[in-house]
């Protein structure tokens, strides 16, 4: 999924970065301490921005939160330069999910990180479907689909174990990070009453997107996902454009769903060749113009006019 950068130049900008770290550290860089800010806020390091977003809620003004990955970056073309791997080394915890960033696997301190994968039940990869003609990449190699984000209920379930791994790294605030992951997990369950709502009456339960980003939404809420391609790194095959415009026209799918970090030229020559017309289905690998929560909502309503659901 990346370009130009092996895992052994992250394992290169490890030790790199765990040197400038040491010296940093000794040299009034502002850290008191590994893992604390000079004001004694725990440092935590979130992958990308639906994690970044998580940890800014449950863990409030009680931490210092820094994104790994910018905004508009394709989170799985991130590679790590030498102050996000120091940014790494010093984290008092890092937040990410295993097989989105094959770099940021490699780099971070299990000891001192969540992969929120762990916290929850996943689903395989790809949804078992192989795509002839595709390479395989990152998703593969752990074995499931990663995009869990995009269930809220899943995020639930994260937001509590991740309230309970900020009160062990920060003892003094336990119970405030608790707190505040009950409430986020209360404002994700409310998210998800609202998909269930708005998804449980349609003329169609299809979904083709740009790539099989969406696999825990139609997990959740019954439908059926079609990507394109497995991942948005990957050319799809004339073999799999046909086959998946022979499913759209025999299901009657009306919308082909794009990505705005995504380019939209397959997607669209799909919807021209099967009549259908395209919309953007945010998959949140990057910071919306809204938040989280109104991003999903957003998405709500873009797949209740595109499979023509009642409310």
């Amino acid at each position: 999924m990346m370009s130009g950068f092996s895992r052994l130049g992250a394992l290169g900008l490890l030790t790199a970065g765990a040197l400038l770290s040491a010296t940093a550290c000794g040299g009034g860089s502002g850290v008191s301490e590994v893992g604390a800010t000079s004001d004694g806020k725990p440092e935590v390091v979130a992958a990308f921005y639906p994690l970044q977003w998580l940890t800014e809620q449950v863990g409030g003004s009680d931490v210092q939160v820094t994104g790994l990955t910018a905004p508009g970056v394709e989170p799985h073309d991130l590679e790590l330069g030498i102050q996000q791997v120091t940014d790494l080394q010093n984290a008092a915890l890092t937040v990410y999910v295993k097989g989105v960033q094959p770099a940021v696997d490699d780099a971070v301190d299990q000891e001192k990180s969540f992969d929120a994968a762990t916290a929850v039940t996943t689903i395989p990869a790809g949804e078992g479907h192989e795509h002839e003609g595709e390479e395989e990449h990152g998703h593969d190699e752990v074995g499931y689909d990663p995009h869990l984000w995009l269930d809220p209920s899943r995020m639930a379930t994260v937001a509590g174990k991740l309230g309970e791994r900020l009160a062990a790294a920060d003892a003094a605030h336990a119970q405030a990070y608790r707190d505040r992951a009950a409430k986020t997990a209360a404002t994700l369950t409310t998210l998800d009453q609202e998909f269930t709502k708005g998804l449980t009456t349609c003329r169609s339960r299809t979904m083709v997107t740009a790539h099989e980003a969406f696999g825990y939404l139609a997990d959740r809420y019954k439908l059926k996902q079609v990507g394109i391609t497995l991942d948005p790194e990957t050319e799809p095959s004339p073999a799999r454009l046909s086959e998946v415009a022979k499913l759209a026209r025999a299901e009657g799918v009306t919308t082909i769903f794009t990505e705005a970090l995504v380019s939209p030229k397959v997607a669209e020559v799909l919807a021209n060749e099967v009549g259908a017309k395209t919309a953007v289905l945010d998959p949140l690998e990057s910071k919306p113009s809204g938040d989280y929560v109104s991003a999903m909502r957003d998405n709500l309503k873009t797949l209740q006019t595109a499979l023509g659901c009642t409310a």
